[in-house]
């Protein structure tokens, strides 16, 4: 693995995102944040134009009644936040990943090798990869890359110390002994 996977760029990415996105979405809707006016921004191009896309939108409508927890019909603050801390302690699904990654600011191609590499990253088996194991796999990665970049240098230099056969002089440095007899 070439690329450092920041975890904590992720997570903090993704809050960052969503909090913006909370915002906004709950400054045009007075009569508060519902499912009816989540589904209604997805298509409002103003939004689309802004930048906030409807990633966030669908998200939450997909997810609507797991973060209103009081079942009241409209999201507050303190939900929004609550189903945040929850991602940044317990960490993201894959889902959750492929839906909200592009919150975070990380790209498409950093995102896509998350999810490649996701049951990899999800050590403890929960189905969801935090900041940490994120982190974690990035050291281990790091350390069999070396690993085997050592191992084809001893190789490499095996090959030279008892000759390489495609150069003229085959002789490696064990058959000088036998030369000098």
């Amino acid at each position: 693995m070439a690329k450092y996977l920041n975890g904590t760029g992720l997570v903090s990415g993704i809050q960052a995102g969503m909090t913006n996105s909370y915002n906004v979405l709950s400054g045009l809707y007075a009569n508060g944040l519902t499912r009816e006016n989540l589904v209604e921004s997805m298509s409002n191009q103003t939004l689309l134009t802004s930048g906030l896309g409807s990633t966030f939108s669908s998200y939450l409508s997909n997810n609507f009644a797991n973060v209103d927890k009081n079942a009241d019909g409209t999201l507050t603050a303190d939900e929004v936040q609550k189903i945040m801390t929850q991602i940044a302690n317990q960490g993201l699904t894959r889902e959750q990943i492929t839906q909200l990654g592009s919150l975070s600011g990380i790209s498409a191609d950093m995102q896509g090798t998350i999810l490649d590499h996701f049951t990899e990253i999800d050590t403890n088996h929960d189905g969801k990869v935090s900041a940490g194991e994120i982190q974690a796999y990035n050291l281990t990665s790091k350390k069999e890359q070396r690993r085997v970049e050592d191992e084809n240098r001893m190789i490499k230099n095996t090959s030279i110390f008892y000759g390489d056969e495609d150069k003229e002089f085959s002789s490696s440095l064990l058959s000088y002994k036998w030369l000098q007899e």
